[in-house]
Formats: structure tokens, sequence, C-alpha cells
């Protein structure tokens, strides 16, 4: 095994911050650009998001980047390990800037083009899975115990704040041209591509290894099978308004947990796992571990929340996008003030603490979130964001640290990806939880208030009657692109025969987000509840990670790494390894 070296230099570890942490940003923004930016992207390719057959296409569109991220995740994490983490993050930024430079390509229109733009976005996401499974890895490679709470907290800063950056960048860009959307991304890319390959350096430990051909096989087709099954029961099937009784997205779940089973059997009888096991021997990482996903789970519709709700304030479908970013700020500017700061007080008193109580105030921000109405005054809702933000600062960069100080150097490139998968895993799979419960609160509470609110604006009542039958996945979409379906909906002949004043109200931009504002408030509720119990659970999970870890220890030879048998941490200070903390 390559010794690490004792130091990298006062200069290299703010260069490997500094370029990480631009890759991170860049990475996670892309997350959220396209989401904000569906509408204009949409009216780019002259699609009708609502016509036959496009929801699946649209839901992959918005979904692709992260699917393709969260599956790749682990491999690059290993691959990396072996051949060198720079050398595959550098890779990363290449293929993530190609990815981009041809989603603003996109030549076709219409289904033609949305089938594109999805392969392009997946090409992005294999560039952000390079990003995301090393960058955590060369920070902990470059940085002391010491300093490395700060750092990192400074990189999970560019991860939470690259989803918010997203969003404002997205409307502020989609005014202009959909294609700046993806554009955008790339003098980014080529910079720190250029500045990575001429700055950054191989000095953690490399520890050759056979590539575990039956474990990334299982694996990736297993997440594949599991993501595309939770993908697809968004849709409805035959007359229930969820895909869960369909026999194939069954089965696609059904094999996807066969395999990541088979996947689990396969890691503990091969010599060189992808996934090492042995990891979750070490308390601070399983813990730390289950408490991001947990986290990741339970705050999968809070960005939803924004742009659904924002027309009931009297923002016209052209700004939402803009005001949706503008209107996340706080909790932005909340992360920002919180992330450094728990960071550097966790590297001198411990991840726990922190941790912890970030998870606790995130669970009190959710709490708030139940008390609004539906038409909310903005300054309070940007206060509870504010909070929210702190709470999401005060965890992300303990918990980090705690992870990636806990490992061994060989296995830095696997936690770094297994941690990424966590939380990715935790963030795709909260949009089939958030979909499913407000779906089914749509299912029951929609269609008497579809019903009341149209014939109240003068349709007749049979017409409105059918109407109201609309199925929620449509209505929730239509509020999330800004669409008022029901120009589609309503038959020429009926539309004529209406006065005019019935007419322009019923078609008014405004008038079907406002009809579905209060089934949808009250299904959102019945989320943020979920998500109250999702962040305390993680906030328990965090308090049985154990105490202050510090990796700088006596190991063998004055390494300052554990010992090759036992994974092994001892606890806030010096002496020999020890199996695991007790408390």
């Amino acid at each position: 095994m390559v010794q690490e070296p004792k130091a990298s230099g006062l200069a290299y570890k703010w260069i490997a911050l500094s370029n990480t942490t631009l890759g991170v940003l860049m990475a996670a923004m892309n997350g959220t650009i396209v989401m904000i930016s569906l509408p204009v992207i949409f009216r780019g390719l002259h699609v009708n998001p609502l016509g036959a057959g496009q929801t699946g296409l649209l839901l992959w569109v918005l979904m692709g980047y992260n699917a393709a991220t969260t599956v790749l995740l682990v491999t690059f994490g290993r691959i990396s390990d072996t051949y060198g983490k720079v050398k595959f993050y550098n890779l990363g930024f290449i293929i993530f800037t190609l990815g981009s430079i041809l989603s603003a390509l996109t030549p076709g229109t219409g289904m033609a083009g949305e089938i594109e733009l999805i392969i392009f976005r997946i090409v992005q996401g294999i560039g952000g899975a390079f990003l995301f499974a090393n960058s955590a890895a060369i920070i902990t490679d470059a940085f002391p115990a010491t300093q490395r709470g700060l750092a990192l907290g400074v990189n999970q800063i560019a991860a939470i704040g690259g989803s918010v950056i997203g969003l404002v960048l997205g409307g502020i860009v989609a005014t202009y041209d959909w294609r700046y959307v993806f554009l955008v991304s790339v003098p980014v890319g080529l910079i720190g591509t250029i500045w990575a390959y001429l700055r950054l350096k191989e000095i953690g430990v490399r520890t050759p290894r056979r590539l575990d051909g039956w474990g990334n096989l299982t694996f990736g087709l297993g997440l594949t099978s599991l993501m595309v099954g939770l993908t697809y029961v968004l849709m409805p099937y035959k007359n229930a308004s969820m895909g869960w009784g369909d026999p194939w997205i069954q089965g696609a779940i059904a094999l996807g947990v066969v395999l990541l089973v088979a996947f689990i059997f396969i890691e503990q009888h091969v010599s060189d796992p992808m996934f090492e096991l042995k990891l979750f021997r070490i308390r601070p990482f399983w813990a730390g571990n289950l408490s991001g996903f947990l986290g990741s789970l339970g705050r999968g519709g809070l960005q939803f929340m924004l742009i659904i709700w924002l027309p009931l304030h009297g923002v016209s479908f052209a700004q939402t996008p803009m005001q949706a970013g503008i209107d996340t700020l706080p909790m932005m500017v909340g992360f920002v003030i919180a992330g450094p700061i728990s960071g550097w007080l966790s590297d001198r008193y411990g991840a726990r603490t922190f941790s912890t109580l970030g998870m606790l105030v995130t669970a009190a921000g959710f709490y708030l979130l139940t008390t609004l109405p539906a038409d909310f005054t903005f300054w309070v809702f940007a206060v509870y964001l504010l909070l929210m933000g702190i709470g999401m600062g005060l965890f992300a960069s303990p918990n980090t640290s705690s992870i990636m100080s806990s490992v061994p150097a060989e296995h830095r490139g696997v936690a770094s990806g297994m941690r990424a998968t966590f939380q990715n895993a935790g963030t795709v799979m909260s949009m089939a939880v958030f979909f499913t419960i407000v779906i089914s609160g749509l299912a029951v509470h929609l269609p008497p208030a579809l019903k009341d609110g149209l014939t109240a604006a003068g349709m007749p009542t049979q017409l409105a009657t059918g109407i109201s039958q609309l199925p929620p996945v449509a209505a929730l979409f239509s509020a999330l692109l800004g669409y008022n379906p029901l120009g589609n909906l309503l038959p020429a002949q009926v539309l004529h025969a209406l006065p005019s004043a019935v007419t322009a109200k019923l078609l008014a931009p405004h008038f079907f987000a406002q009809l579905i504002s209060q089934p949808f408030s009250e299904s959102l509720r019945t989320v943020f509840y979920m998500s109250i119990g999702l962040s305390l659970v993680a906030a328990l999970a965090s308090l049985l990670r154990g105490r202050h870890y510090i990796e700088e220890i006596h190991g063998p030879q004055g390494t300052g790494e554990p010992d090759a048998k036992g994974f092994a941490r001892s606890e806030a200070g010096t002496g020999p390894a020890v199996p695991e903390s007790t408390d």
C-alpha cells in the first residue's frame, strides 16, 4: 500500500478545496436548473407537456440526471480508489462539460428532441457522478482532521447552495433562451477542467484492486430497475391515479430489490468488493450515512412547493421561475451562515452535537411550514426557510466530516461514493414518496374542489363534473409547469358558447392553480409531517454516531491511520486504535 504524504502544503489544500467546490457547485446546480426551467424547455422543443405519452418523458428530463449520477457513484468511487481520485475527478469535469454542450445543441424538436435531451442529460449525470464521488475524498486527503470539518462545510455549501443557485440562475437565463439553461455551465466546466488538470495532484492512498464485475452488474441493474419503477409509478394506471398496480412497475421494483439483495450477498463473498460492507462496522460511518439518507428523503418536496405555490401570489407564469429562485434565497443564506461555523466548531468539539441539532432544527422548520396557509405571507415564509437553511447547514458539514474521517485512507473514494449514493438515492426516492402522498391526497380532495370552482366560475354543472375527474398527476404537472389545461380540456364549441367573461376567467393563467391550491396544500401538509418524522429519526441516528473521532492517531508506523485489521478510530484525542466507540 502506498503511504499517504504527511502534508500536502498550505497552498495545495486550498487549491483542492476551491476546485472541488467549483465542481460540486456546477453539478448540484444542474440538478435544479432544469426543474425550474421546464416550461421554457418544453416550449423551446415545441412540445405540449400534457400531450399523449409526454408524462414519462417529462419525468426523465427532470430525473434522468440524478438517476444516472446515483447509479454510478459507488462504482466510480471504487475505480477512483484504485486508479486515482484526481484522475477521475478531472475526467468528470470533461464529461459533464461535454454533456452540457450537447444538451444546449439538442438538434431535434418534439418527442425526438426530448429523447435526445434525456440522453445528453444522462451524459451530464455520468460526469456529475465522477465529481460527486471524488470531491469529498480529495478534500479529506488534502486537509488534516483538525480542519476537515470547515473544509467540507464549504464544499457542502456548494452542494446545497448549488441547488438553490440553480433555481435562481435557471429562472434568469430561461427568460432569454432555453438553451442557455445548459450553456451556462460550459464556461465553468472549461475553466474547472483546465484548472484541475494543471493544479490538482494525486496525494491519497491508491490500492490496486480487481474489478468486481458481478457486484457492479447487480448493483447497477438493481438500482436502475428500482429507480425506473419508482419513476413510472408516478403515472396513472387504468382508473388508478398512480401506477402502483401496474404489473410492469411491480416487476421493475421487485427485480430491483432482488438484484440488490443478490448484490449484498456477492459483496460478502468476493475478495475485492466494490461496496465495502466492512465500513459499516464503523459507527460514525453507518450512523452518518443513515442520518444523511433520512434527511435527504425528508427534503424532496420543498422546492416543488415553491414552484407550485408561487402563482397564488400574483406572479405571472412568465416570471415564476425567476421568482421561485429568488424566494429560495433565505434558505441558502441560512446554509451559508451555519455551514462553515458548524464545520469549524465540529473540528473542535465533535460532529455529533451539531449534526443532531441540525436535524432537530430542520424538523422544527418543517413543522412551521405545516402552519402556512395556501396563500402565505412571504416574509413569514422566508423566516421559515432561513431556519431550515440553518438546520441543513448545521447538519451537512459535521456529518460529512464524520463519515469521511472515520474510514481508512485507501477507502476514501468508495466511502465518498457510498455517502453520495445514500444522499442522492434519498433525494430520488423522496420524489416518488412526495408525489405518492400528494397525488393520493389530490385524488380525494381535487374532484370536489374542481367541480365547485368551475361551477362557481360559470361552467355548466355537467361539464364541470366531467372535468373534475382530471387525473391528479396531470393537475399537479400543470401547476408545476405553469400551464392551464382548461384550454385543451374544453371543446372549442363550448368555449364559444360560454359568455366571454366566463371564458376569460376559465382560461386565465392563474385560475387553474388557484383551483387546486387548497387540495394541494392539504396534501402537502401530510408530506411535511412525514418529513418531520424522518428528520427526527435522522437526528436519533446522528446521536448514535458516538463522540468525537480524530483520525490523526498513533497507528502503525505513525501514519495517522488505523491498523489494517480494524477500520478503527480512537476517541477524542490520542492513543492506540480501538475497536469502536462504546459511547
